[in-house]
């Protein structure tokens, strides 16, 4: 019931809005900023305190909460530093944990691997000097010392 509360109040103010995010999008911020919410209240943190601590106004960390899109991504990286989750921003999309990223790159390795064919002029410039690369050309490269 209160997820629903929260969604109605939210469509209501997305229609207020000029940009509509998808339903995807809308349902994902809500959840967020319940999370924020809830996660805030675990710790005993007021939101005035949060606020402050995250430099921004008490109105904006209610916006935030509310799942408002148009809090700002600095707002939230803030707000997640203050509540000791910092780290979570930057984990949102490894590359290592992306799995559509993954699947897309493995579908694109190629089928066989060759060697690379000896180019031309490699062979030309041992012709023209007479060495060859790889193959010792002095007598101390022999091991010879005299």
């Amino acid at each position: 019931m209160f997820a629903f509360s929260r969604f109605r109040e939210y469509t209501c103010f997305i229609m207020k809005s000029a940009s509509l995010p998808s339903l995807a999008a809308t349902n994902g911020l809500i959840k967020l900023g319940e999370d924020i919410s809830a996660a805030r209240r675990r710790r005993k943190i007021t939101q005035k305190r949060l606020a402050d601590g995250a430099g921004v106004s008490l109105p904006t960390i209610r916006r935030l909460e509310n799942g408002d899109p148009g809090v700002s991504l600095a707002t939230l990286a803030m707000v997640l530093v203050v509540l000791g989750e910092g780290q979570r921003l930057s984990n949102l999309l490894d590359v290592r944990a992306d799995d559509v990223g993954l699947m897309l790159a493995a579908q694109q390795l190629p089928q066989r691997i060759r060697s690379p064919r000896k180019k031309a002029s490699v062979h030309q410039s041992e012709q023209a000097t007479g060495t060859v690369a790889g193959l010792p050309q002095t007598n101390e490269e022999f091991g010879e010392g005299f």
